[in-house]
């Protein structure tokens, strides 16, 4: 868990921002990195078409987050949709929901097609009777949030304003201002084109693409911006073919550079710790909770303070991969199907791998997915045991369990301090959970923890004072030296070691050495 924090040093915001926009594509249910991929394909468009180099910045930033706000009413999707507000996402992209024609088909055709007859069914009329009223925020909610967010990140107005007309429309028919071809953002427009390029050119190539992308030309997209990419696209999207997407990001970025310093990471792992947490409604504030009971933890043990700014904000991102688990599944009051379970358990390792495509932010990569991680191997995402996870990871554990437990959820009730502590103390003597990691957290919070000794289960059925005598016994003690050193009669000592051989079904005292080994009791 090291990382240099320095206000002083100087670090490309790009670095961050690369990275993080995978969050989004798990969020819409793309391949990773394809948000990358539109903005790169709008940074290409917006040069070919001569656009200053400060409004091709704006592009790029625009094109890279464009759907920064896509937790903001995920919520509501998932009641609308049947609960899988990504699936219905994905089939939402290749309709022009401006035809009427498209958007009915979406509803009759696409919406729930995979769910049995009957369970469609009431998803298409709960949709129908639900769509009319939704209308508006459907489409603001994600695009206020953004903008919210861009702004929290240090993007420039254009990109914010650009990030706020996501879905208007060349035609005015889009939301949620209805404007009308020029009054859109130049940003905006880049995007619009670039994304629904890459989306097409993923489903059938860079034919299909440009000639579903000409068929919106003056309706949803800007004519001008569209014939740039019937022109460059098919080059543009071939380069980005064999090119490794987030090393060409960062090369494409517009000069100059945004720097930042070492302290405004801080804000970026915020805000994008906020939008993860704005999906699930009775998850807001978790992590921001978690990063400060870990950190607050991290000091009581006394961590350097190195190590407690990489916990914090390894805290604040360590549930990225939460947004590509469909909200169905996060609030879903019953127990979770075998498929959804496996679902749940990737998001840390989702998370790592987000994180492992910065420079800033790989340091952080491993103790962030270790959150769910338990001392005796039954947590996940790799069922990790006590030798391989470091304090910071066994701190995050305990912060994490202690701010869920004095949280709702939709399976119980939030619990009291004094439950949830109780609760964490028990985890202790199961040995799922460290005990100095949740008395700092617990001390964090005024509440006192009181360890339960755990008796330890030991092979062949043995007690533990016969793991005393055959740790003597695999060092060589004599059962006088043995009775000498734990106070009992050589007679009682020798009865041990009978009982002892008998349960580890060996004669000798070299063999039973070797089980003491095999079976790690010596240490």
């Amino acid at each position: 868990m090291q990382q240099v924090a320095s206000a002083h040093r100087r670090l490309r915001l790009a670095d961050l921002l690369v990275a993080l926009s995978v969050t989004t594509d798990l969020g819409r249910g793309h391949p990773p990195e394809e948000a990358i991929r539109a903005c790169l394909l709008a940074t290409g468009l917006a040069r070919r078409m001569r656009l200053a180099e400060h409004e091709v910045a704006d592009v790029y930033f625009t094109a890279l987050l464009q759907h920064l706000g896509c937790t903001a009413y995920a919520h509501e999707e998932a009641l609308l949709f049947g609960g899988d507000e990504i699936a219905a996402r994905l089939l939402v992209e290749q309709r022009d929901l401006g035809r009427p024609g498209d958007a009915l088909s979406f509803l009759l055709l696409d919406l729930a097609r995979e769910q049995p007859p009957l369970r469609r069914a009431a998803v298409v009329v709960g949709a129908l009777a639900r769509l009319p009223g939704a209308g508006r925020e459907l489409y603001a909610a994600p695009c206020e949030v953004a903008a919210g967010l861009a702004r929290r990140l240090g993007l420039a107005p254009p990109v914010q304003q650009g990030l706020s007309q996501t879905f208007e429309r060349w035609d005015g028919k889009g939301a949620p201002q209805r404007l009308v071809g020029a009054n859109i953002a130049l940003a905006a427009r880049f995007t619009q084109v670039a994304a629904q390029a890459v989306v097409f050119d993923r489903l059938g190539g860079a034919e299909t693409a440009v000639a579903l992308v000409r068929r919106r030309a003056g309706t949803a997209l800007d004519p001008a911006v569209v014939e740039a990419f019937v022109r460059h696209g098919p080059a543009l999207l071939a380069a980005l073919a064999g090119e490794d997407p987030c090393a060409a990001a960062l090369a494409a970025e517009p000069e100059p550079h945004r720097w930042i310093d070492d302290t405004h990471v801080d804000e970026v792992a915020r805000a994008f710790a906020d939008a993860v947490d704005l999906k699930v409604p009775c998850m807001r504030g978790h992590s921001a909770g978690v990063a400060e009971l870990a950190a607050g933890a991290a000091r009581r043990l006394r961590l350097s303070e190195v190590d407690v700014v990489a916990l914090r904000r390894a805290a604040w991102l360590r549930d990225l991969g939460r947004v590509g688990v469909p909200n169905g599944v996060w609030e879903k009051p019953g127990q979770l199907t075998m498929g959804e379970w496996e679902r749940v358990r990737l998001h840390p390792y989702h998370t790592e791998r987000i994180l492992a495509r910065s420079a800033v932010l790989a340091p952080l990569a491993s103790l962030a997915g270790m959150h769910h991680e338990r001392l005796d191997g039954s947590g996940y995402h790799r069922q990790a045991a006590a030798a391989v996870l470091p304090i910071g990871a066994r701190i995050l554990a305990a912060a994490d369990v202690y701010q869920a437990m004095t949280q709702e959820r939709p399976y119980r009730a939030a619990r009291a301090p004094a439950a949830a502590a109780s609760e964490l103390t028990g985890e202790v003597a199961r040995g799922r959970l460290d005990g100095d990691a949740v008395g700092a957290v617990l001390g964090v919070v005024g509440q006192e923890y009181r360890p339960v000794r755990r008796r330890a289960v030991w092979p062949a059925g043995l007690s533990d004072r016969e793991v005393e005598v055959l740790r003597l016994v695999a060092r060589g003690a004599s059962n006088r030296e043995m009775a000498k050193q734990l106070s009992i009669s050589t007679k009682t000592a020798d009865h041990h070691v009978q009982h002892i051989y008998t349960k580890i079904d060996v004669s000798t005292r070299a063999a039973a050495a070797m089980f003491a080994m095999e079976h790690r009791l010596l240490s």
